[in-house]
């Protein structure tokens, strides 16, 4: 009963600290998802145009940034960036945070929307060509429609791994979810395992409705196959 009550009036202590980091979490894992969503459909589109030039470049685009770690991208943006002296490039942590986890949404986001272009049938793109219509008329009318919703089940997960991603961020000063643990660690050395378990279920409780959300879509729109996370 003791041990219960001392680790309620830890939970109680640090509640408003990990509420304020699960709100920046929040924050930014929705505007990275927002905007390398945005981004991901253009390349995703412009990906199966058939391109040559335009296909190796957004190639290159994906290897380099699939083919890194995360932490290495983060590190990229907010240190190495900068230090170019071009004053566009001069982030804070939070911009930092943003524009890196952007990119890394937008790489995976792009090989779901193209999967899922190509998972289209390509006789109603034909069909829809034989009766005049032009190729953008074909792709927003017919392909792009279907396509979209093959894209949900994969996306979904997809943003799961990003919200979890979020936790890198503390390595730059950000004060999520994870560095507002560790600030609570460094008061109460003597609840390590704890603490981490409270981060653990503040994570859990922002995840698992996406989670949920991910089994539903892919009972509802089926999926594209698979997409390599």
């Amino acid at each position: 009963m003791e041990w219960i009550t001392d680790k309620w009036d830890i939970v109680v202590q640090l509640y408003p600290f990990m509420l304020k980091g699960l709100w920046l979490t929040f924050q930014i894992s929705i505007i990275a998802i927002t905007i390398g969503s945005l981004i991901g459909f253009v390349l995703g589109v412009a990906k199966t145009t058939g391109f040559r030039v335009l296909n190796g470049v957004i190639n290159l685009y994906l290897h380099l940034l699939r083919g890194s770690p995360y932490l290495v991208q983060l590190y990229i943006v907010y240190f190495v960036l900068p230090a170019t002296g071009i004053a566009w490039l001069s982030f804070d942590s939070y911009a930092a945070a943003i524009v890196s986890l952007s990119l890394y949404t937008s790489s995976y986001v792009t090989e779901i929307v193209a999967s899922a272009i190509n998972a289209v049938p390509k006789g109603q793109a034909e069909a829809a060509r034989s009766v005049g219509m032009t190729r953008a008329q074909t792709y927003r009318h017919i392909v792009i429609p279907q396509a979209l919703k093959l894209t949900i089940p994969p996306m979904a997960s997809i943003y799961v791994i990003v919200i979890k991603s979020t936790a890198v961020l503390s390595v730059i000063g950000i004060s999520e979810l994870t560095r507002q643990g560790e600030v609570a660690i460094m008061r109460m050395p003597g609840d390590i395992m704890f603490i981490y378990s409270l981060i653990a279920l503040f994570y859990f409780v922002y995840c698992y409705p996406m989670l949920r959300l991910s089994k539903w879509a892919e009972g509802k729109f089926g999926s594209t196959g698979g997409v390599d996370t």
